[in-house]
């Protein structure tokens, strides 16, 4: 999925918190162990064809990355009945894996490695950008669910990777336990082990990391055993969750400090389901903006210089537009001779031209210094 802001804001990421400690723990914390920092979501507005609000919870000025994780849009759900649903033309990614997860709906992939593929809740689109790439997203056509709900995160590559040759994987056979009481817990990428069963992924990752979803009854509770080197963060989608016995609100995240060798999620009154990502604290600072991940103003910048000389954007009167967001089968954009051959390649098959980069912020940021 693709950040459709038109205005992005260059985002400087690094390990640990950003903002100065109250020096409490969170209601529920006992002193000697690490507090469970609730990190509240910001509603984005994405516009365009898409035209549907997400809740963002990374970044975000207080905490920027969990582990490697750096992006985590939460959105639905949303009706897509009656309407093209999801369609988000061609645009490029440098520097990430893309981690696409849903809880109902489908979503049809296509990329410039010449893949093509439907994802379905319990699957998993792990694309890998490397050096570079561009995919589309959009709602099958026919036939579909009726609704899309679901999740789209990113993860930082390091700095030994950003050269790679990009690819992509699909899982859809991920391992999954469930309980006597109806708890369910699949992991999506990395390994933890619970009720004495070891769940790992096969997706490929570069950094020590975890991502699951955990499913609970009203009343149950889940015990997951995990590594105590990794940060973690539980995204709560629906009903009444605690984590290590602190109330998580719908649509934040609940922060813990690398240390703890398990966690406790817990329902109430109400069925949960959520996210769990973790991972060992990410040891290199990154630049984020739009869609590419870099280590610096200039990575980004050169970046979108390339995606730029692969788009061609119908300018009518000559004069300089805006960054439009193609309708499918309306125009507006078209790629530019010899795209195939370039950084970012060619995605055939999508009903519309690719997606215009913003324009670049006049401030040049660099990476903030990690948290003493």
């Amino acid at each position: 999925m693709s950040n459709l802001e038109t205005r992005p804001r260059e985002e400087v990421c690094a390990a640990g918190s950003h903002a100065p400690s109250s020096g409490s723990p969170a209601d529920g914390a006992s002193a000697d162990r690490a507090p469970v920092e609730i990190l509240d979501h910001r509603q984005v507005p994405l516009g365009g064809t898409r035209a549907m609000d997400v809740r963002r919870t990374l970044p975000q000025r207080v905490r920027s990355l969990v582990g490697a994780w750096c992006f985590l849009d939460h959105y639905g759900p949303d009706d897509v009945s009656t309407s093209d649903g999801m369609q988000v033309p061609p645009h490029p990614h440098t520097g990430l894996q893309t981690v696409s997860w849903l809880f109902e709906g489908e979503i049809l992939h296509r990329d410039s490695v010449g893949s093509l593929q439907t994802v379905r809740p319990g699957e998993l689109n792990l694309m890998t950008a490397g050096r570079g790439i561009s995919h589309s997203e959009e709602s099958p056509a026919g036939v579909r669910p009726p609704l899309l709900h679901g999740v789209q995160l990113w993860v930082a590559l390091p700095g030994d990777r950003l050269g790679d040759e990009p690819f992509f994987e699909h899982h859809g056979d991920l391992p999954v336990w469930t309980g006597a009481a109806g708890e369910r817990v699949q992991v999506l990428v990395g390994s933890l082990s619970v009720g004495g069963a070891e769940l790992r992924s096969a997706a490929t990752v570069f950094t020590p990391l975890v991502g699951a979803q955990v499913d609970l009854p009203a009343g149950a509770s889940a015990e997951l055993a995990v590594d105590p080197r990794f940060e973690h963060a539980l995204l709560v989608d629906t009903g009444d969750a605690s984590f290590e016995g602190v109330p998580v609100p719908v649509a934040s995240l609940g922060y813990v400090e690398p240390g703890r060798s398990v966690l406790t999620v817990t329902a109430g009154v109400e069925p949960v389901r959520a996210v769990l990502i973790g991972g060992e604290p990410f040891a290199e600072e990154i630049v984020m903006w739009w869609n590419f991940v870099g280590r610096s103003h200039d990575d980004v910048a050169a970046a979108r210089a390339d995606w730029m000389a692969q788009v061609e954007v119908d300018q009518g009167d000559g004069a300089e537009a805006p960054a439009p967001v193609p309708v499918p089968g309306d125009g507006g954009t078209r790629y530019a001779p010899g795209a195939p051959g370039r950084r970012f390649g060619e995605v055939l098959g999508y009903d519309g031209g690719p997606l215009p980069a913003p324009v670049l912020p006049d401030v040049r940021l660099k990476p903030r210094r990690r948290p003493a």
